[in-house]
């Protein structure tokens, strides 16, 4: 039987986890968000060449610490709970089962087999529908963080004079080995946390002061 982790879903001891078969599509984001060329300037064409691991980049920004550890909190762990819980169910009956077969009637073994194919064929529809949900909700952050770092990327790239950035994190994209010099994923990490400090994006909008009361009016004095 598969367990969880077949999800794709790294540990849950891993803060930090990613999908391993999610493959960010950076060079999409690159097409899609990078500015219209400036005219040419005089002089050579930029000459850098720089690489980047992308999607160890946005979970590394404080937001995406956060968008990960919410991730894991109410999708994650919940899902892997309930099919735990669901998998325990079904090993306990299987023992029960194995043990019971010589003492049991026939008819009851026949109502536990047919207990345990039934949890078992919800367990494979469970698994595969978390399965899609785990990788469309984390498809989103991903989505979401990395165009906003794109934005980021493609400055600093042209700030600085690099031609082309590589993402290392694209298994297609075929770097076999890079200077550690030409790594700016720690740069773009910080630019992000600058542009984008977690107090920002997450802090509550403080609650409106309640409007002050007029004072009470004091009751006329009687008449004597």
């Amino acid at each position: 039987m598969m367990l969880f982790s077949h999800l794709g879903v790294c540990s849950l001891n891993k803060k930090f986890a990613v999908l391993p078969a999610l493959v960010l599509g950076f060079a999409m984001l690159a097409n899609s968000q990078t500015p219209a060329p400036a005219p040419a300037a005089a002089g050579p064409p930029p000459t850098k060449i720089g690489i980047i691991n992308a999607e160890g980049a946005i979970v590394a920004t404080k937001e995406g610490q956060k968008a990960m550890d919410e991730f894991q909190k109410t999708v994650v762990t919940p899902k892997k709970d309930a099919l735990d819980k669901l998998q325990a169910t079904i090993q306990a009956d299987t023992d029960r089962l194995r043990k019971g077969s010589a003492t049991m009637s026939l008819d009851a073994q026949k109502k536990l087999q047919a207990d345990i194919d039934a949890n078992t064929k919800t367990f494979t529809r469970t698994q595969e529908d978390a399965q899609a949900e785990v990788q469309d909700q984390q498809g989103k952050i991903f989505q979401e963080l990395g165009t906003k770092m794109m934005t980021i990327l493609a400055k600093y790239g042209t700030d600085n004079g690099f031609a082309v950035v590589l993402d290392v994190s694209n298994q297609q994209t075929s770097v076999l080995w890079a200077a550690s010099g030409v790594d700016v994923t720690s740069d773009i990490v910080k630019l992000y946390d600058e542009k984008y400090p977690l107090s920002a994006v997450s802090a509550p909008a403080a609650p409106a002061a309640p409007a002050a009361k007029p004072p009470a009016t004091p009751p006329a004095a009687k008449k004597q």
